[in-house]
């Protein structure tokens, strides 16, 4: 596994983790100072506000879980990968796509969301 791959498998634990104290940690961890992560429906810059998104999304979809969709392409300090979100072992309700930039030390810079299935309103 490379190292981006760990990143990529770190920053989708800090989604899972429901533990405040231990996200926070997480992400303290993982995200650059000055870090930032948009999306279509949030624009979350520092790391206060994505632990704030991260939140707010576990508490819109509880109990269910991101996992890696498929492999993680990555060069030049920059990764896409495909992630999912729904009940462990179950369809996955939502499905996007990132684009991850890495700082040179490994730290995530930025993280870009798309996202491509999304439950019915």
């Amino acid at each position: 596994m490379s190292d981006t791959h760990y990143i990529i498998e770190r920053y989708l634990a800090t989604w899972n983790e429901t533990d405040p104290a231990a996200r926070r940690a997480a992400i303290d961890e993982l995200w650059a100072d000055d870090a930032n992560y948009t999306d279509p429906l949030v624009v979350a810059e520092g790391r206060d506000a994505i632990d704030a998104t991260i939140g707010a999304v576990q508490a819109q979809f509880p109990g269910l879980v991101f996992t890696l969709g498929g492999p993680v392409d990555a060069h030049h300090g920059i990764a896409r990968f495909t992630w999912e979100l729904g009940p462990a072992g179950g369809e996955s309700l939502v499905i996007g796509f990132d684009v991850a930039v890495l700082t040179e030390d490994g730290r995530l810079r930025s993280v870009l969301g798309f996202l491509d299935k999304v439950p019915a309103a």
